[in-house]
């Protein structure tokens, strides 16, 4: 994230952490350019366009604590990282809150195009209260309206991504013969208007930007909850999950994978990504006073506050082993608690829960051989991929790269080094291929508005002159 602390609070402390760097750019392109030497398929970055709820009284011990304030728009970021890398997907969070789904879709479109085919997109509702305030809202929406909202947005940007552009419209694109002395700059019968008219959104269209190398970016999603999966089952092309557990993690996607049907898609449709931290050691007990020190700089109340601000609740001021009953009836974020619950006795969430949640469920501790037998039990699980957390930047990557990459290459578990021939876009890299399949939704609007095309709505000459 384009901040100093991200996800493991007060990790920030830690002397070898630069993290504190992140509004320099000469930092971040040292990162992505490691990890795309790598063979990292993608670097992913989070973002939130608010403040989490109030915690110790107010959202001064945000500030006090570094809790993703300040933090710095990564669309701006991964157009400067675009320029600069040539094969590793950019991928971003993007609240529906915070853009107009006709400016979010352009700007997309030109990363697309200037990236070479490598953005995605995380599709988030955004849980914070402020977040809302910061764009026009008197409060937070309800959680299943949010995503009524997310769905009719994305409908708006798959109708001008797919729809409004016909393959070839560009005449002066490489992929078509062009002719200049017809003069001939775009086919006017393969551009079309889209007349969205929705609940939340109008747009006229067309879309201002020809395809990109994807039309779509690849597609992200992280909801947990029931209304979280459906959107998963019927959009998202991968999908982020922190599950504390690897049975957890596997019933999920096994849940995720049964509801794609409804919506006239493949179980193998949809790619789960599990969110791991890893602490190396050339022993297994050199890991673990790894780990001991890492946990000597957490910030407890970092951790507590990023989740229990997510919920919407103030519980800085409450005893670390308070137990938290009635969460679940916030606007929140349901799907995270529910989560958190699972690996607490009886149900019982606890303060101290939410920070070892945080910081240690999904932490992998030990030699580069065990955390290679680890991640093979999480593909065993059903599990498709790791989002590699980071505890400090670039340390967290550095030795994940120069310690664990290899074993699990001499397993077969990660590609080779050589990426001489490598797919060029995000979605192909995935699944082989540039474009979304038919079988996703955003595939309908393919063709869809002929009859809105420059050319079908154009007045007749002959007319002109009766007029």
């Amino acid at each position: 994230m384009n901040t100093t602390s991200h996800i493991i609070g007060g990790a920030w402390r830690l002397q070898e952490a630069q993290q504190h760097r992140f509004t320099e750019l000469p930092h971040w392109i040292s990162l992505v350019k490691k990890l795309e030497d790598a063979g990292f398929d993608v670097a992913f970055f989070a973002d939130v366009v608010g403040l989490y709820g109030d915690h110790e009284g107010g959202w001064a011990s945000h500030l006090r604590r570094g809790l993703q304030v300040p933090s710095n728009d990564p669309l701006v970021l991964l157009s400067a990282l675009a320029a600069v890398t040539d094969r590793i997907g950019l991928a971003l969070t993007s609240s529906v809150i915070q853009a107009h789904p006709f400016t979010f879709a352009r700007q997309l479109s030109t990363l697309d195009h200037l990236s070479g085919g490598r953005v995605g997109w995380n599709v988030v509702t955004n849980s914070q209260e402020n977040a809302h305030k910061n764009f026009g809202a008197s409060g937070l929406a309800k959680h299943d309206d949010r995503y009524a909202w997310a769905e009719e947005y994305l409908e708006v940007c798959y109708k001008l991504w797919e729809g409004s552009w016909a393959e070839g419209a560009l005449l002066q694109d490489k992929t078509v013969t062009h002719d200049r002395g017809r003069g001939l700059h775009a086919d006017p019968a393969k551009v079309a208007k889209i007349n969205h008219t929705g609940e939340r959104y109008s747009v006229e269209g067309p879309h201002l930007s020809s395809p990109s190398p994807q039309r779509t970016p690849y597609l992200f999603q992280a909801g947990s909850s029931d209304r979280g999966r459906d959107v998963a089952a019927a959009h998202a092309e991968a999908t982020f999950s922190m599950a504390p557990r690897r049975d957890i993690a596997a019933a999920h996607a096994q849940d995720v994978r049964e509801r794609t049907a409804r919506f006239g898609r493949r179980p193998d449709d949809v790619k789960f990504i599990q969110g791991l931290s890893f602490v190396i050691g050339s022993t297994e007990a050199e890991a673990q006073e790894k780990a001991r020190n890492l946990d000597d700089a957490i910030d407890d109340h970092a951790l507590i506050a990023h989740t229990a601000g997510s919920i919407g609740v103030d519980v800085g001021h409450l005893p670390i082993d308070t137990p938290l009953e009635d969460l679940e009836h916030t606007e929140g974020a349901q799907g995270h608690l529910s989560e958190i619950k699972k690996i607490a006795p009886n149900g019982r969430v606890t303060l101290r829960d939410l920070a070892h949640f945080r910081a240690q469920s999904t932490r992998v501790v030990g030699t580069p051989e065990q955390i290679a037998d680890e991640l093979a039990a999480w593909q065993d699980a059903g599990i498709d991929g790791i989002n590699v957390m980071n505890s400090t930047i670039p340390g967290s990557y550095e030795e994940f790269i120069d310690h664990v990459l290899p074993v699990l290459r001499d397993r077969g578990l990660a590609r080779s080094g050589d990426e001489s021939d490598a797919p060029t876009s995000l979605r192909a890299r995935v699944t082989g291929s540039d474009r979304l399949p038919d079988s996703h939704p955003a595939a309908a609007y393919r063709g869809a508005f002929e009859h809105l095309t420059a050319a079908a709505t154009e007045t007749p000459k002959e007319e002109l002159l009766r007029l």
